[in-house]
C-alpha cells in the first residue's frame, strides 16, 4: 500500500509559536499586566482572553499580586497618565 496524496493536496507546515521557558516573549509571563479592569473582571468570570499593554494576549488565571508589573506595560501606562512621558 502506498501513501499519496491526491491532486490538488498540499501539506502544510505550522510552525510551533508557543513560548517555551527562557525564550523572550516567555518573559512576559513572569509578570503581572496592566489591562482595563472591566476586560480584566469580564475575562476572570467567563474566560476570555485579555491583551495588555505590551501586547500580551491571555487568559488571566492567576494572582496578580504574586508577580512583578511588566516593565514594558508601566512604561505605557506612566506615559499615558497626566504628567507622563506622553504629555506634550
Amino acid at each position: 500500500m502506498s501513501t499519496q496524496m491526491s491532486p490538488g493536496t498540499e501539506t502544510i507546515e505550522r510552525q510551533d509559536t508557543r513560548t517555551q521557558p527562557g525564550d523572550g516573549d516567555g518573559d512576559r509571563e513572569r509578570f503581572s499586566h496592566y489591562v482595563p479592569k472591566e476586560k480584566l473582571a469580564d475575562a476572570m468570570i467567563n474566560g476570555t482572553p485579555v491583551i495588555a499593554l505590551c501586547g500580551k494576549v491571555w487568559v488571566p488565571s492567576r494572582d496578580p499580586e504574586r508577580f512583578p508589573v511588566c516593565p514594558e506595560c508601566k512604561k505605557k501606562w506612566e506615559s499615558m497618565k497626566p504628567g507622563g512621558q506622553g504629555d506634550a
